[in-house]
């Protein structure tokens, strides 16, 4: 079973998606709830003993149908591609639980879209070749369409309209330069095409350096970058709860797959082919950033607000990632867990106070006291001191960790960059809260019941996660920089699937 072990997050899912699916089980029933949940709970297991293993056996790798790389389908775990899966599974739980309070009553098929799009999100994170990094990305893609539109609106139709577009256009141009990578190397694997990179000869330059810009464009565009970040904001505002919760880890496949892309296949072996990315990403991150925290200042509605907070992270990630030192790549990984989670659990409890404040909804305008607002004050309190980086959270250590990180002329533009997009942040929320807990004091309290598991997966999201980060803060930290090590290496993994090659000239 052990040597299973890593197929399991894609055949997982996929096998629960399928039976979902199946029309006899009703359009939500409480069977469909208790396979969704306990799929995703034994997704949640199954990505901790990837954790273990990827700690205990370095990179390892399934070929399937036994076709051994560069010629068959590998899926490939190492620190990074285990810490993904795993900072999923947990996010996905999380929103999974929530759904079961009504949500996933609001249309149909929503359980099997949603298992779908963690077979797609977890074989985008453990592909070892780049055709089949885009056909997970496409997996993911058609799933997430069909549950944006989960529950219909004219908001959301209008929004999803963007989203697929922009989409299509990405995945086109994905495959083109795919096809341009695979005519310069004659492989799609990306261990051999980093080997054969290295020795490519000088008029095929010109392709490669064509397709990995084009790649470029094509993760930016998923990862929310400037300036094609303007899609984001509304996809995310008006999908359902459960399924922005879930949205807030796609931008991050798009900054695994420059990582992960650009540490391998254009690594310092590649010669002048070499760090093409890195200018790009540094300067695209900061204004990335800059634009967020502007926007996180100018809305007026929280699902908008925490949007636009999942862009002030895109951009903080893009920054660690332009720095491109071992250090910086593991600052960014713990901040990367932290802020998956945690902005995942605020798009929970912005629908929760929506569903509280009745017709004044998430707008930033007083309304009726909430009866259940004692309990959302504490967890809007502890999420909004978490993602704005206050003390003593897992934000105020991540960032302080990239901070730490910067170099030389670095801290000249990230530290005031970073530490005033946080002030923005606090600000808003404290405005959010204010007119939410504060100002809306009048009246007879109100609003529709909340479910037990609404509470349990914004709990989960909010208020353990943050914690469980900084509790263990030593361990994990230790994990991230371990996995940036090993980004920094690509040897190992290229000899750990190629082991036939030798020593790389």
């Amino acid at each position: 079973m052990t040597q299973h072990l890593i197929i399991l997050p894609v055949v997982l899912p996929l096998v629960a998606g399928i039976l979902l699916l199946y029309k006899r089980l009703g359009r939500v029933s409480q069977v469909k709830r208790l396979i969704s949940v306990a799929a995703t709970a034994a997704l949640v297991l199954v990505s901790a003993m990837l954790l273990y293993r990827a700690a205990t056996d370095g990179v390892t790798y399934y070929a399937l149908g036994s076709w051994q790389p560069p010629f068959g389908i590998v899926l490939v775990l190492d620190r990074l591609s285990a810490l993904m899966v795993a900072t999923t599974s947990v996010l996905a739980l999380g929103a999974v639980v929530y759904s079961c309070g009504g949500d996933d009553e609001k249309g149909s098929n929503f359980h099997g879209l949603f298992q779908w799009q963690l077979m797609g999100l977890n074989g985008a994170f453990l592909t070892g070749d780049l055709f089949n990094l885009f056909v997970f990305f496409e997996v993911l893609l058609l799933a997430s369409y069909a549950l944006l539109l989960h529950g219909g609106g004219k908001a959301k139709i209008q929004a999803s309209v963007h989203y697929v577009v922009l989409n299509l256009a990405g995945s086109s141009l994905f495959l083109i330069a795919v096809g341009l990578l695979y005519g310069a190397t004659g492989t799609l694997n990306m261990a051999d095409m980093a080997l054969r990179i290295a020795e490519l000869p000088a008029e095929r330059e010109g392709l490669v350096t064509a397709g990995a810009l084009m790649l470029l464009v094509v993760f930016g565009l998923k990862a929310a970058m400037l300036p094609l970040y303007f899609w984001l904001p509304r996809a995310y505002g008006y999908a359902p709860a459960p399924v922005a919760a879930l949205f807030t880890i796609m931008t991050k496949v798009g900054i695994y797959a420059i990582l992960r892309v650009y540490t391998l296949i254009f690594s310092e072996q590649a010669g002048g082919l070499a760090a093409l990315e890195q200018p790009w990403v540094w300067w695209l991150g900061l204004g990335t950033l800059v634009v967020a925290a502007m926007g996180v200042l100018a809305t007026r509605d929280l699902r908008l607000m925490v949007a636009y907070l999942v862009l002030i992270s895109v951009g903080t990630l893009l920054a660690g990632v332009g720095m491109s030192t071992p250090e910086a790549v593991s600052a960014l990984l713990y901040y990367l867990v932290h802020t998956t989670l945690v902005t995942g659990g605020l798009f929970l409890l912005a629908a929760m106070i929506g569903t509280q404040r009745g017709k004044a909804g998430t707008r930033l305008v007083k309304g009726r006291p909430m009866a259940a607002g004692g309990g959302l004050a504490l967890l809007f309190f502890i999420g909004g001191v978490t993602v704005a980086g206050i003390p003593p959270l897992s934000g105020a250590l991540g960032k302080a960790l990239l901070l730490n990180a910067a170099e030389g002329s670095e801290r000249l533009w990230l530290w005031p960059l970073l530490l005033l997009a946080g002030l923005a942040s606090l600000v808003a929320l404290s405005r959010a809260g204010s007119t939410f807990f504060w100002a809306s004091h009048r009246g007879t309290p109100g609003g529709e019941a909340l479910h037990r598991a609404q509470w349990a997966g914004v709990i989960l999201l909010v208020a353990v996660a943050p914690v469980v980060l900084v509790a263990f803060a030593g361990p994990v930290s230790d994990y991230t920089r371990a996995a940036a090590q090993q980004l920094a290496n690509p040897d190992v993994l290229i000899h750990t699937l190629l082991p036939a090659t030798g020593d790389r000239p």
